[in-house]
This record gives C-alpha cells, structure tokens and sequence, in this order.
C-alpha cells in the first residue's frame, strides 16, 4: 500500500476539555425480557480513534446498530454537541460501515468508488488515493462478488473514507485481513484521524485494539466497564503493568 487517503477536513483533533463529537447516554436495547445492551454512557472527542472492545456476545453489533438509529434503542439518548440526534437524522453526523455486508456484489470495484464519492461530493481524485492507499489498483476491475473476505474488507474501508460526515464508524476493520495488511490499514486509520476524522472501530482483537486506538471502551455483557486510555484503565483496574488483555479481564 502506498500513502494514506487523506480524509475530508473536519475538526481538529481532540485536546483535554474539548467537546465530544458525540455523547452516548444511557443507550439500552431490550429483546422482551433479555436486555442486549444496558445503561452504556461514553463520550467519542473529536479528532480521536476510539475502539470498543468486548467478547462476541457481549454488545458491540447492537450498540453499534442503536447508536447508527438502524436498530431502535429501548432507552438513552445521542447527542452532537450537546444537541441530541433522533435516529433518523444521524445519517448527518455519522457513517456506519457494519460487518459482513455486501453491496453492489456485479459491480467492479473502480465503479462502486467512484459512485460513492460521486453521491458524496468527494474530490475528482479521490478514487485514485483510495485504490492506492488501500492496495485495491490490481483490483479496481473486479466485480465485488469475486473478492476474497480481506479484499471486499478493504473495499469498504475505501467506501468509508470516501464519505464526509464528521464521524466514521467501522465494524470488524481488521476481520479478514493478514498481518501486514492490518498494519497497513492502521496507518491508513491514523492518517485519517490525524487529518480531522474522528473514528470509532468495534474490535475483538485486543491486540490490534491496543495498537490504534487512542480510548477504549469496554463492552461486557451488554455493560459498559470502562472508558478511557489504556493507561487511565490500567490505573481504574488497580494494576501498575499489564497489556489490554489483563486490563480487560481485571474490569469485567
């Protein structure tokens, strides 16, 4: 991969006592008697890589669903700057690529890019830094059925970046993808960041997780048992040294 797309201008990045993008208040899903995801109240700053990290089961697909407004959350609110977002109008101040879609599966991915940036008003060179920031120039002829998992992963990861809304929320980013491709699409996250896109990545991998996030939360059992850095979480689990995964356990 060669260098990273730039992503479009918003704010700067997050500072201590700045404003969040988006507060989270008390977002619950109930299925009848089975509560999915109870009382979770974070902050997302701005300009910053927030990851959520938990388990399979514990939360993250529902969370991420209530909070994009395409699953109805049972209780809480959004807010953007203070001002909360009914479901339908956060389509304005998020993007959300889910996990496991596949859209436009006859389409070549050179066509889906550039319908993408077209609907999104993305610079008329923007393809071009897509396909090579994300390795897919070899792959711009091919129709999206033919794509390995790793490979239809970064197409939308491309799709993503080429949309302008303030905050981008990735499902699984890292799902499907080798090692160096991994790394390759961290540098490409941080770029974005450092560009002014703030980003929130759902991870189940605490070791890519530790890597590029700047915040965590954590998920367990459909509850929030953390926010912050890794080392404010290491301080909150009452432990002097340990990776995520020992933060991780300490907390839940």
């Amino acid at each position: 991969m060669a260098s990273p797309l730039p992503a479009a201008p918003t704010a700067s990045s997050a500072r201590p006592g700045e404003p969040s993008v988006i507060t989270v208040d008390n977002l619950s899903k109930r299925y009848g008697a089975f509560w999915a995801l109870r009382g979770a109240s974070f902050s997302i700053r701005e300009g910053e890589i927030l990851g959520l990290i938990g388990p399979n089961g514990s939360g993250k697909s529902t969370l991420f669903h209530c909070l994009a407004g395409l699953t109805p959350a049972t209780l809480g609110t959004v807010a953007r700057q203070g001002t909360a977002i009914e479901p339908s109008r956060r389509k304005d101040a998020l993007y959300f690529v889910p996990d496991g879609i596949r859209p436009w599966p006859d389409q070549t991915v050179a066509w889906v890019l550039r319908y993408v940036a077209g609907i999104h008003g993305a610079r008329s060179d923007a393809v071009g830094q897509a396909l090579d920031a994300l390795g897919l120039e070899p792959l711009r002829g091919a129709r999206l059925h033919e794509l390995s998992k790793g490979e239809h992963r970064r197409v939308m990861l491309a799709i993503g970046l080429l949309t302008p809304q303030p905050l981008l929320m990735l499902d699984e980013p890292f799902d499907g993808l080798d090692l160096r491709q991994t790394r390759d699409v961290m540098t490409v996250l941080r770029a974005a960041a450092a560009r002014g896109r703030t980003l929130f990545l759902s991870i189940h991998q605490l070791g890519d997780a530790a890597k590029v996030c700047d915040r965590l939360v954590l998920l367990s059992g459909g509850r929030i048992a953390g926010e912050g850095t890794l080392e404010e979480l290491r301080n909150r689990a009452g432990l002097t040294e340990g990776g995520l995964e020992e933060v991780f356990l300490a907390l839940t």
